[in-house]
């Protein structure tokens, strides 16, 4: 257990970790710019790109469910970056962008080719840059699973990696929403998903099977009737299975900080303890699993206004360590 987070007395226990940053913090808007990207099958991405010294690192940030550009720990990690003079690149799921996006797929926390997608278009456009990333959430799940699939074949350009509040199981994570206060979450997921589907099913109706959304109540239901059949799996059981980050942990070839709180509400802490297991043996893989933080909160300082927001500096502090070694380095 790492030592290096403590929460402050002014703001105790998961919940008020989690929701600070959504509804307190007050974050200044960083100046990107939006590039519309055209993929290979037909869609579109928008990446906000954050400008800087042309032989500076690149720095490319995934976001949460449903999160985009005004995540308070997007405009954060950019803050952050911006600061050390790195340039940075935001990529907004499909559908993430305030504009639909045109093909029968959505997103979801095991795609990972439009992450690669992006990474390619980085290095060619600037050969040589070192890259680093950072995932939050269900993006810490694609960073992970992205990075155990290319394993050593990833390209020497990606330096270092850190992915914060991974729901690593996500079957487990799935089930673990719907108790307690964690359904003011799920609610709150819900609402955006459900509408987005209706919007799907009424741009393509065979999309997945006929139900109503008005009646899918939990997230496993969602994945379940949308998320899997939409994008291929058989069922929700099969989507998880084959998407949660922990079964591709161990081919990770890159340094990668994971970046955890046991106390996180969208995970079962018993979890964790399977991730620690997993990481033995692959010296790319370093935890930081603190007793408390929430689920991408991690607030901290003594003077309740002004906060300190361990996540970022934490995040960009290892990732500059990532930079200071040789690409070959381990």
């Amino acid at each position: 257990m790492n030592a290096g987070f403590s929460a402050p007395w002014w703001l105790p226990g998961p919940h008020l970790q989690t929701l600070w940053g959504k509804f307190l913090r007050r974050a200044p808007l960083q100046p990107t710019v939006v590039q519309r990207l055209d993929t290979p099958d037909g869609d579109f991405l928008d990446v906000h790109r954050l400008a800087g010294p042309e032989d500076s690192p690149i720095l490319v940030l995934l976001h949460g469910l449903e999160g985009g550009i005004h995540s308070h720990y997007i405009q954060g990690l950019l803050g952050e970056a911006s600061h050390r003079g790195w340039r940075a690149a935001v990529i907004i799921f499909r559908s993430c962008g305030g504009e639909m996006n045109r093909t029968r797929r959505s997103y979801h926390s095991g795609e990972t080719t439009d992450l690669a997608f992006v990474l390619s278009r980085l290095t060619a456009e600037s050969p040589g840059s070192p890259i680093v990333l950072a995932g939050s959430s269900l993006g810490g799940n694609v960073l992970l699973k992205y990075l155990g699939e290319t394993g050593k074949g990833i390209s020497p350009d990606v330096r270092g990696a850190v992915a914060i509040s991974v729901p690593f199981d996500l079957n487990r994570s799935s089930r673990h929403i719907d108790r307690g206060f964690a359904k003011v979450y799920q609610r709150h997921f819900l609402r955006s998903l459900r509408r987005k589907a209706q919007f799907k099913r009424q741009a393509h109706p065979d999309i997945a099977p006929a139900r109503d959304m008005k009646a899918v109540t939990t997230m496993f239901d969602f994945d379940d009737s949308f998320t899997a059949p939409v994008h291929g799996f058989l069922d929700a059981e099969d989507y998880y299975r084959k998407s949660s980050s922990l079964g591709w942990l161990k081919g990770i070839s890159v340094n990668t900080l994971l970046l955890s709180a046991v106390d996180d509400p969208f995970l079962p802490n018993q979890v964790l303890n399977q991730v620690r297991d997993t990481a033995e043996g692959n010296a790319f893989l370093h935890l930081e699993f603190s007793r408390h933080g929430g689920h991408v909160g991690f607030v901290t300082g003594p003077n309740p206004f002004r906060p300190v927001y361990y996540l970022e500096r934490r995040t960009v502090a290892f990732l500059a360590g990532q930079l200071q070694r040789s690409p070959a380095g381990t």
